[in-house]
């Protein structure tokens, strides 16, 4: 259950994973001057040229996961009330990692249903969730 995450946040995982690749390349590529001196300047050559494509690919990714955040459909989660953003037929709540559909023919519960329990509900809103986590 904790490596379950919404698509938007495993891209940005994802961008973040490249980013600190990138970095320690170009960490590990500089160290090769410092210990081999002259003959390290081609492995920090290399390190640096390719901490600098994992750079770039890390800002191609978060470049992505922005434009898919601006055009996701926005949902406010039954379990947490809070809204969140929704990628395909089926994603999870980008807070308390409740699986949300907006596909009628494979949800538990229809928006009909969980109206009735949010106005049984003492709270307002539902104390149970949508779907199994």
């Amino acid at each position: 259950m904790i490596f379950k995450s919404a698509k938007i946040n495993a891209f940005r995982t994802w961008g973040l994973l490249l980013t600190m690749i990138g970095m320690g390349l170009m960490v590990l590529g500089t160290a090769g001057i410092v210990f081999w001196g002259q003959a390290g300047k081609i492995f920090a050559g290399i390190g640096l040229v390719l901490g600098l494509i994992t750079m770039v690919g890390s800002m191609a990714i978060y470049f992505w996961a922005g434009m898919l955040s601006t055009s996701a459909v926005q949902v406010q989660c039954p379990e947490c009330g809070k809204l969140t953003k929704m990628l395909g037929k089926t994603d999870r709540c980008m807070f308390c990692h409740t699986i949300l559909t907006q596909d009628p023919g494979i949800a538990t519960i229809t928006a009909d249903e969980l109206e009735a329990q949010g106005k049984s509900s003492p709270q307002g809103r539902s104390s149970t969730s949508s779907q199994p986590r």
